[in-house]
Parts: structure tokens; C-alpha cells; sequence
């Protein structure tokens, strides 16, 4: 059996750029942001790095890893550039562990960013933005809120909700985003919302509507990463409230949910498994209670109902039981997206798994910025990433936790 990840990794050190529609920032801006506040927060020298990871989507005038060695001046450490859609985020933090577990090196820099405004487009570049390298990729799969609008109308009809319920019960999770992102300071949507406001909104593809959607944005996230051994040595600011990685899921779908008519959407298979592969790494048996918090991939409001169920944090169909009864609001039985979710921040791709790890860094150390939002006796947090719309998966999802539980 393969020996598992948990313990043998720590993070001592995270750092988020400002995020959000950045006209006047460049790479450079978001990667040093980003780096030099973990770098501050690790109390530790960039020239002690020894390798570096970094994820990016798309962009046309970054190449490589030679990006983060331009902007960090990094002189000729290896740098690797890794992606994997929406989950390249978690990627980054899944290479630099397996570098530092493998004993290749000591002390390593994970970095995701990505930079969409720039396209001077709407959306994603999938959408036929310009440069885009494929754009028969876009036709053939379709634009994202229609994807994920097919997901909800097919999830209230499998589970018996009218258009009524259904509807509303996505603007209840979108208001629950809004009002924590709300106490966010570093989030980019900082409005709270009425279900009535979400349920009036215009339609983007129904029945999503606008606040069902999650913005496009510019940002970048990082971490200073050691082994677990080795933390008294590195960790100048954090030697007692470091945070360890407990394990990591990866899957990949075959994707060919959307050649099939029968295809359901109302459960992703990629997200199952990799849930699976990373509850067995951490040795955690009942998610649902042995969670401190989850930051689920809630590109849409429908994708985090999805999501969760899919983890098997709620049991499928149960969703809806679920956000009536407020179990996922802060103070409910498993909060889900505290930091205000990929609907507050908006999702620049490269970055968004960085994000939200740093949600449960800061609420382990109890270091949040705003003191409302703290949570309790926080031992395990999970972030969840999932690539490519509904019939087309790539999911990664990282667990993190307390070195001593």
C-alpha cells in the first residue's frame, strides 16, 4: 500500500496578492505580492529557497517557470510550471510536498497566479477569447454558465424540487457567500445580498443568475513550504502554529459525460474519487464531523450543492435539507466557503487552490482579519478544485490540518 503523505509536509509561511479586476497590475505585481508577504509571514530570506512550483492556466506572457525567477530574481533553482485546469492551484502545493517528501529538498516555494482581465474579454478564454490557442475547444463543450445551468435543472428534477425551490435554494448559498465574504477584507465582493436580490437578478443562463456566478478576476496565492522535521529549523515567525498537510486527492475524468444524452450532472465522478483518495491519506472517516471548515470550488451556486455532496460531506440529495437548515453558515454543523468563496474573490485559476488553504492557515492560527468570522477549535480544513464543466473533470482537493491531531 502506498505510504501516506499526512505529517511529513508543513506550511509556515502563505501570502495572497490583492485580487480582483487589476487593470493596473502586471504578473510581476500579483507574484511579488504574493511571494513577499509569505515570505515575511515565514521570516525567511527568497535565497533560501531551494525549488519552486508554480500554476498558471493560460496567459501570453508567461512561459515556464522563468516568470517566477524573473519577478523573485531567483538564480537557477529549479522551478517547474505545472497545470491542471482549475485544480492547478492545488497542484502547486501537491509538487512542492512531494519534492520536499522525496527529500530532494529543504525549503520550497509554491505560487499560482493568473491574470484574465488582461484577455479583454468577459469570461474565460475558452469562450473564443483573442489569443486563445484552440478555439474549436470552446464550441465543442460550450460556455461555462450553460454547463453548469444544464447541472441545476437536472439536479431539480432528479431530487423532485420545483422551479421555485430549486431557484431559491441556489440564492440561499449565494447569499451565504455574500455575507462572508462581506467580512472579508481581502476578498474582491464585499456585499452582503437578500435571497430576494439573488432571486431577482438578471439570468445569465437560467437558472443561474447573476449572483449564482462567480466573477473573473486577476490574483496570486503562495506558500513557504518544509518538512515536517525540519520546521524548528525554517520557521522563524510560526514554530508552534504551523499547519501540516494531512493529504492530497487528484482524479481526472474521462470527461465523456458531455457526448452522453443519459449523462445525469447532478454527481461528479472526478470529485468522488479524488474526495476518497484524500479522506484515506488523512485518516479521516467522517468528514462531515471531522471537518473544521470547507472551501468548496463554488464557481457557480450550483457547484458548491454539487460539490459537497459529491465529497459525500452531505448525502446526495440532501443538499437542500442542508442550506435550509443553515448547516453550512458559519456557526452551523460544517461551514462551507467562510472565506467567502470563489463567488467573493472570483476564481484567476492558477491561484484559487492557494486561496483557499490559506483560509484554513488563517483560521488555525486565528489570525483571520476579522475577528467575526473566527471559528472555534479548528483541526482540519479542506479545499476543493475542480477542472472543466459538468461531463469534463479534473479535481483536486487538499487536506490540511493541526501537526498534532
Amino acid at each position: 500500500m502506498a505510504e501516506s503523505i499526512r505529517d511529513k509536509v508543513a506550511i509556515i509561511g502563505m501570502g495572497l496578492s490583492k485580487w480582483g479586476e487589476l487593470w493596473n497590475y502586471g504578473l510581476f505585481d500579483l507574484i511579488s505580492e504574493a511571494c513577499n508577504e509569505a515570505f515575511k509571514d515565514a521570516g525567511i530570506d527568497k535565497n533560501q529557497i531551494d525549488a519552486c512550483w508554480t500554476g498558471y492556466y493560460q496567459n501570453e506572457t508567461a512561459t515556464t517557470g522563468v516568470v517566477i525567477a524573473q519577478t523573485l530574481q531567483l538564480q537557477h533553482i529549479p522551478i517547474t510550471r505545472v497545470e491542471n485546469g482549475c485544480a492547478s492551484g492545488a497542484e502547486v502545493i501537491r509538487g512542492a510536498a512531494l519534492g520536499l517528501a522525496s527529500k530532494q529538498y529543504d525549503l520550497v516555494l509554491a505560487v499560482g497566479f493568473e491574470k484574465l482581465k488582461d484577455v479583454g474579454f468577459g469570461g474565460m478564454a475558452t469562450a473564443g477569447a483573442p489569443g486563445m490557442v484552440y478555439p474549436m475547444y470552446a464550441a465543442e463543450f460550450g460556455a461555462a454558465p450553460g454547463r453548469y445551468a444544464l447541472a441545476a435543472t437536472a439536479y431539480f428534477r432528479k431530487w423532485g424540487l420545483s422551479k421555485e425551490e430549486g431557484k431559491r435554494t441556489l440564492a440561499k448559498i449565494s447569499v451565504k457567500s455574500h455575507h462572508n465574504g462581506a467580512r472579508n477584507p481581502r476578498a474582491m465582493l464585499r456585499r452582503e445580498i437578500t435571497v430576494e436580490q439573488a432571486m431577482n437578478a438578471p439570468i445569465i443562463a437560467w437558472p443561474l443568475g447573476l449572483f449564482d456566478c462567480c466573477g473573473v478576476t486577476d490574483g496570486a496565492g503562495a506558500a513557504v513550504m518544509c518538512r515536517t522535521e525540519d520546521v524548528k529549523k525554517f520557521a522563524v515567525n510560526h514554530p508552534h502554529d504551523y499547519i501540516t498537510i494531512k493529504g492530497f486527492g487528484v482524479a481526472a475524468s474521462p470527461g465523456w459525460g458531455k457526448e452522453d444524452p443519459r449523462y445525469d450532472f447532478t454527481y461528479w465522478d472526478a470529485t468522488e474519487a479524488a474526495a476518497k483518495q484524500a479522506f484515506a491519506q488523512a485518516g479521516i472517516k467522517n468528514p462531515r464531523k471531522e471537518l473544521s471548515l470547507a472551501e468548496v470550488h463554488d464557481c457557480f451556486s450550483i457547484a458548491e450543492l454539487i460539490g459537497v455532496e459529491s465529497m459525500g460531506i452531505c448525502p446526495y440529495g440532501k443538499g437542500k435539507e442542508d442550506v435550509d437548515s443553515g448547516a453550512w453558515e458559519q456557526n452551523g454543523e460544517i461551514p462551507i466557503g467562510i472565506s467567502g468563496g470563489l463567488k467573493s474573490f472570483g476564481h484567476p485559476i492558477g491561484a484559487s487552490g492557494c486561496r483557499e488553504v490559506m483560509e484554513f492557515y488563517l483560521q488555525f492560527q486565528k489570525r483571520v482579519e476579522e475577528p467575526s468570522r473566527q471559528l472555534k477549535d479548528v483541526k482540519f480544513g479542506l479545499a476543493h478544485n475542480q477542472g472543466g464543466f459538468p461531463g469534463q473533470f479534473i479535481c483536486g482537493i487538499t487536506i490540511t490540518g493541526a501537526p498534532d491531531v
